[in-house]
């Protein structure tokens, strides 16, 4: 009875009282739009990275791209992605004041690099035939790409991309670093007025789980779904 009197009342402080389930909803609402945005953006820069890596395997050709694709992945890849966010923020976006575009642009550029590795794999596994058989038909190598195997590839690799988006997700809980409100930085406003660091940080944890569960089903669907395509 009284761990139940404990639970309404700490409900109550957390998310009832001065609307701060209106602050949680903020923040949520922040923390999906940070992860959905940094997903495009990283599977661009991903597709675009493999794309070149790819070429200069086969052709020898884009080596100065490919030079900058390998300095950028080893780079993102050997450092931590908060200390890649404070310097997208104190650095190279000093001037901005739009935090979230800036949390997007860092989790973008960082997911970038994994998935670059992705969109390889992917393109590796399609059939070398496919390539053979567009350039026999008069297309260029570009075009044999963009339109017969990147396709393909990206079909063999919805699945690990729907993972890489599940991950961004509990990444971006270090985006309050740059002052962003996600349900992190509001937990710990809450905190602060009531003296309460249990039900916020179990509430928020709670959260993030339910959100992985649900992805994590959508991401088995889909698995299911492109293995049925493929029979």
């Amino acid at each position: 009875m009284a761990f139940w009197n404990y639970l309404c009342k700490a409900f109550e402080k957390t998310f009832i009282r001065e609307d701060r389930y209106l602050d949680f909803l903020t923040g949520l609402g922040n923390t999906l739009i940070i992860t959905l945005g940094a997903t495009i953006l990283g599977v661009l820069i991903g597709a675009l990275i493999a794309v070149i890596k790819t070429i200069h395997k086969q052709s020898g050709k884009l080596k100065v791209l490919n030079w900058i694709c390998e300095l950028y992945t080893t780079i993102i890849r050997g450092t931590p992605v908060v200390v890649q966010l404070l310097i997208m923020y104190f650095i190279v976006f000093a001037s901005s004041t739009n935090s979230v575009m800036v949390g997007i642009l860092a989790f973008g550029i960082n997911s970038g690099a994994y998935v670059a590795e992705l969109m390889r794999a992917g393109i590796n596994a399609v059939d070398i035939g496919q390539t053979e058989a567009g350039r026999s038909l008069g297309l260029s190598r570009g075009v044999t790409m963009r339109s017969i195997v990147l396709p393909q590839a990206i079909k063999n690799v919805l699945p690990a991309i729907g993972n890489e988006f599940i991950s961004l997700l509990k990444e971006t809980s270090v985006i309050g670093f740059l002052g962003v409100m996600d349900m992190t930085r509001v937990a710990q406003r809450v905190i602060s007025r009531t003296a309460d660091p249990y039900f916020p940080y179990i509430a928020i944890a709670l959260v993030y789980l339910g959100m992985v569960c649900i992805l994590n089903y959508f991401v088995k669907k889909l698995e299911k779904r492109l293995a049925k395509s493929d029979r």
